[in-house]
């Protein structure tokens, strides 16, 4: 079992109780504990609440079990800090921030581990033999004007294993989630990811950082030649696909067979408005018709060469007879 904790520093209440009551809606509350520090609480709370939340978490860390902590956010907290700082008369450094403020987040980032069997077993005295544990953090951090050479979020940067960077603009743009696949990386890459995922990702997160470098320098450059113009085209649909609903996220089958038909040029005849229209209703038709092959695709998480070649009879059967 995962248990989550969540811990809101310098967040508006409304926010968190926003966040609470969407955790009940979906049964979330039996395994999340939230730590919640409001913006109308003292500096002092909204620097320790993060530590506190981080204790917990390796409760359960220590005695074999599995926790997700979430920090949202870690700026509030440097903000907290900063405003300690300067009252205790400390020197000021960059930003007016203390020059300890990178030891603040790395001591607390640092705690998120996983621990061995050895050390499980000599923390509960024996009560727990033959497991290890595990403390994963997602710490968010806010960026001004999308600045990320900041001090707190260079820090921050420096200390995880990659980051995923959302941009105002395409949230504006109605891009959601608003992610931007040039800055966003992952230090851990493949490791972490299914085969399946692995296999069949790379190239679409390709096309999607071309597409955004192309489309800068598109809207300056008045006739394109043709490769160009079908890299833009692919580009917008990809951009299209990856648009997703608040609380609706999808299957490793679901993710797979959306990313294997745009690597095989499936959607490239499909018009970029009723892109997810087809998305939806080829998931819809698979899982009726198909459902057997879905099924071994969720519990594999993998799609070998057989597989492959079902995906995409399946595909143009759909093509050929579906509705979109």
């Amino acid at each position: 079992d995962l248990f989550c904790i969540y811990v809101a520093i310098g967040q508006k209440a409304s926010s968190i109780m926003n966040v609470v009551k969407k955790l009940e809606e979906h049964g979330a509350m039996s395994y999340t504990i939230v730590v919640a520090a409001s913006a109308s609480e003292s500096a002092a709370m909204q620097y320790i609440a993060p530590y506190s939340g981080c204790t917990m978490g390796e409760y359960f860390r220590d005695r074999g079990q599995d926790a997700l902590i979430i920090y949202d956010d870690l700026t509030k907290q440097a903000w907290a800090y900063r405003q300690i700082s300067l009252l205790l008369r400390r020197p000021p450094g960059r930003e007016a921030y203390p020059g300890d403020v990178f030891y603040l987040h790395s001591r607390l980032l640092e705690r998120a581990a996983r621990v061995s069997p050895e050390y499980v077993e000599h923390f509960t005295k024996g009560a727990v033999k033959g497991k290890t544990g595990s403390l994963t953090a997602l710490p968010v951090i806010e960026t001004q004007a999308g600045d990320v050479t900041a001090f707190v979020p260079t820090n921050v940067i420096s200390i995880t294993d990659g980051q995923i960077f959302l941009e105002t603009d395409l949230f504006n743009a109605g891009i959601r989630p608003a992610i931007n696949a040039g800055i966003s990386v992952s230090r851990v890459g493949g490791a972490a990811q299914t085969k399946v995922i692995k296999k069949l990702g790379g190239g679409v997160r390709l096309s999607l950082a071309q597409y955004r470098e192309l489309a800068a320098f598109a809207q300056f450059a008045s006739d394109l030649d043709e490769a160009t113009r079908k890299q833009l085209d692919r580009g917008r649909l990809v951009t299209e696909l990856m648009k997703q609903p608040q609380y609706a996220p999808l299957s490793v089958a679901e993710q797979a067979l959306t990313l294997f038909a745009v690597n095989r040029g499936y959607y490239d005849d499909v018009p970029v408005e009723k892109a997810l229209a087809f998305e939806s209703n080829l998931r819809t038709f698979v899982k009726s018709k198909y459902n057997a092959l879905f099924e071994k695709i969720e519990s594999t998480k993998d799609l070998d060469a057989e597989g492959e070649k079902a995906l995409a009879a399946t595909i143009e059967d759909f093509k050929k007879n579906g509705t979109w």
